[in-house]
């Protein structure tokens, strides 16, 4: 059998921590079929753990940190 994964879609403010409620920043596929959601601490604190159970893992983290885009030159 041949299993494919559809690319995700990007995590909103709407998908939540499966832990704590917190807004999620990785998804986890499982193995198994089901999906987890958690949010950056959650998802780093199980990590390990996680990559054993994993078929995937979409970390949108990155966005933690991004610089959002200036309207500095809309103001011009």
């Amino acid at each position: 059998m041949t299993t494919v994964l559809t690319p995700a879609s990007p995590l909103t403010a709407a998908d939540r921590c499966d832990r704590c409620g917190a807004q999620a920043y990785l998804r986890v596929v499982l193995l198994s079929g089901g999906e987890l959601l958690f949010c950056a601490h959650h998802g780093r604190k199980f990590e390990p753990e996680l990559k054993k159970i994993a078929a995937e893992i979409q970390d949108e983290t990155e966005r933690l940190t991004a610089v959002p885009a200036s309207s500095s030159e809309e103001e011009r």
